[in-house]
């Protein structure tokens, strides 16, 4: 099951009018925070101009068509204020349902079973977030830690999958620190979800390159995407482990993004901001060979593919 048109927080959007890049794998509004140090937080109305402007800013000077916005129960979620955003920037936003992974989980996930939670989600994107009637075009960030997933995590990673291959929607992991990937995969595909609906998360971090093989190989997305976290991983490294990946022949199954997840990040906080990708790695592929068509695939095609199911012949 596949569908050209994407669902975003402003209504049906078809995938011909997104002709720049996108970003993969971001946060516009978020609270994660449990040290009560206010530092994971992207507030609306506190941090909401300052996204804005930098949404803006890189939609004028490269483009930027879209953001997949992972937020999902229990990180802050907020669609009104990701519709306000989509509206003041001219950039479409896809949000999310799902859990994250088990220190974010909301209450309902230690008692549910597989089938509760895969109800819950089919009433989430069939129906909409509560009231505001703004559904979901993903499921994610779906997460684990660890080389396998905890218990409530495969149960909410299994109804995530349910509910997906139910609706036509994907899915895309959070896999902690890049680990147990592989795991995420095998527990989702088990559920009757194909590979090529699934991206998975934080790769980058993973300094492991047959893993990496491994998953493409499978037909799934690759994401590296938290570029521009040098205190997590070097974008030296990353470019080293994105060129193995494109030299292997999997251009087609990787994920470009920076994962904004803290106000610090923030260009008006001094951070790398959301267009790091656009303003220093993209340049630094460049430079090592990699071609404006290649480019092209992976920042526009690849997660329009990955929304929408499409193959490679159609999108």
């Amino acid at each position: 099951m596949h569908t050209t048109t994407l669902h975003t927080v402003t209504g049906p959007l078809s995938h011909e009018a997104v002709r720049g890049p996108a970003l993969a794998h971001e946060h516009l509004v978020l609270n994660l925070d449990r040290e009560g140090d206010g530092g994971a937080v992207l507030d609306a109305e506190r941090h909401g101009p300052a996204v804005a402007s930098e949404l803006r800013a890189l939609r004028d000077t490269f483009g930027l068509s879209l953001v997949i916005e992972l937020t999902c129960r229990g990180m802050g979620r907020d669609p009104r204020a990701l519709a306000a955003l989509a509206r003041k920037t001219g950039v479409a936003v896809v949000a999310a349902t799902g859990w994250y992974y088990e220190p974010f989980h909301t209450p309902e996930v230690a008692t549910a079973s597989v089938e509760q939670l895969t109800e819950s989600l089919m009433r989430e994107i069939e129906g909409g977030f509560g009231p505001s009637g703004i559904r979901p075009g993903v499921l994610g960030e779906v997460g684990s830690h660890g080389d396998v997933p905890s218990e409530p995590e495969a149960r909410s990673l299994r109804a995530a999958a349910r509910a997906a291959a139910a609706t036509g929607l994907s899915v895309a992991t959070h896999a902690q620190l890049g680990r147990g990937g592989l795991a995420q995969l095998a527990l989702l595909t088990s559920e009757g979800l194909p590979a090529h609906r699934v991206s998975v998360g934080h790769q980058d971090l993973l300094d492991d390159p047959g893993v990496h093989k491994e998953l493409a190989a499978s037909g799934a997305y690759v994401a590296f995407d938290t570029v521009g976290k040098e205190s997590y991983q070097s974008d030296e490294t990353r470019l080293r482990l994105l060129l193995g990946l494109i030299e292997a022949g999997y251009a087609d199954r990787t994920l470009l993004s920076c994962d904004i997840s803290r106000h610090a990040y923030l260009e008006a906080e001094g951070g790398q901001g959301y267009g790091h990708l656009f303003r220093s790695f993209l340049p630094r592929l460049r430079a090592a060979g990699v071609d404006d068509d290649l480019i092209d695939l992976m920042t526009r095609r690849n997660p329009l593919r990955f929304l929408t199911g499409a193959s490679t012949e159609e999108i």
